[in-house]
């Protein structure tokens, strides 16, 4: 059975962030992600982790580009000192937290670069990374996105998620593939998620329409659960969603699976 954390950023928005590690703890998650600890003194996670018996599963790189406000560093072939720069930040905290995956980014095409090289140097910043990634331990990962919520995502599909991972080609790079953003783009999860089992190193989930809690929308979740366990999954599933009220109301869905 796959091993199921809370996205604090989303889901314990109410609380302030220290405080989400408490929440998610008393509700039964034994981990936790959190996409930008960057504000947040290292010591100060790590004692809420501790306290808690959690663990840190995912951050994401910080990658947003100061002149333009988007998130698109890791593909500017202008930025790549800014971003090797931001590469140096991820280590810290990863290393400080004991991160098992990192998130690297991608976001929206540049306007005025080609394809070709948005695409050459989110390769060759991948190339920098993942070795340095592998050094502490944690594993370096692209997530495609949807391109209704995110317009313009450069790599929006779990085939051109592979693609990367592919022209990488370093062990320590892979697929961070989240159902939601999936269901959107190409549906037909189970034959995707199977296709890519091997080069998958996290799977988030929310339900769509509206990035809610699972059992809200249109995906089969127990399905895909029961898949997971088929195929032979055995990573984190991450829980990333905008709950419809309190994070608290909304988790009938999960505490089976918190307490099998």
């Amino acid at each position: 059975m796959p091993k199921f954390e809370a996205n604090i950023q989303f889901m314990y928005n109410e609380y302030e962030v220290l405080d989400r590690y408490d929440a998610a703890a008393r509700a039964g998650f034994t981990g936790v992600e959190l996409q930008a600890p960057y504000g947040v003194q290292i010591s100060d996670i790590v004692e809420r982790l501790q306290k808690n018996n959690l663990t840190q599963v995912l951050i994401n790189l910080p990658g947003t580009d100061p002149d333009s406000g988007k998130q698109n560093l890791a593909i500017n072939p202008h930025r790549q000192d800014l971003f090797r720069e931001r590469v140096e930040m991820g280590l810290e905290y990863a290393k400080g937290l004991g991160v098992l995956v990192v998130n690297s980014g991608v976001g929206p095409a540049i306007e005025g670069v080609s394809e070709e090289d948005m695409w050459g140097t989110y390769i060759e910043n991948i190339k920098y990374a993942a070795p340095l990634f592998a050094e502490i331990g944690t594993k370096l990962a692209i997530e495609p996105i949807n391109t209704r919520d995110q317009p313009g995502f450069f790599i929006n599909t779990s085939e051109g998620g592979a693609m990367a991972v592919m022209q990488v080609g370093h062990e320590n790079f892979g697929l961070q593939y989240d159902v939601y953003h999936m269901q959107i783009m190409e549906g037909d999860l189970a034959p995707h998620l199977e296709a890519h089992l091997d080069i998958i190193s996290h799977i988030q989930i929310a339900d769509t329409p509206g990035r809610h809690e699972p059992g809200t929308g249109e995906i089969n979740y127990p399905f895909i659960f029961d898949h997971l366990d088929r195929i032979g999954y055995t990573g984190w599933v991450g829980a990333e969603y905008n709950p419809i009220g309190h994070t608290e109301e909304g988790l009938d869905w999960v505490k089976p699976y918190l307490s099998s």
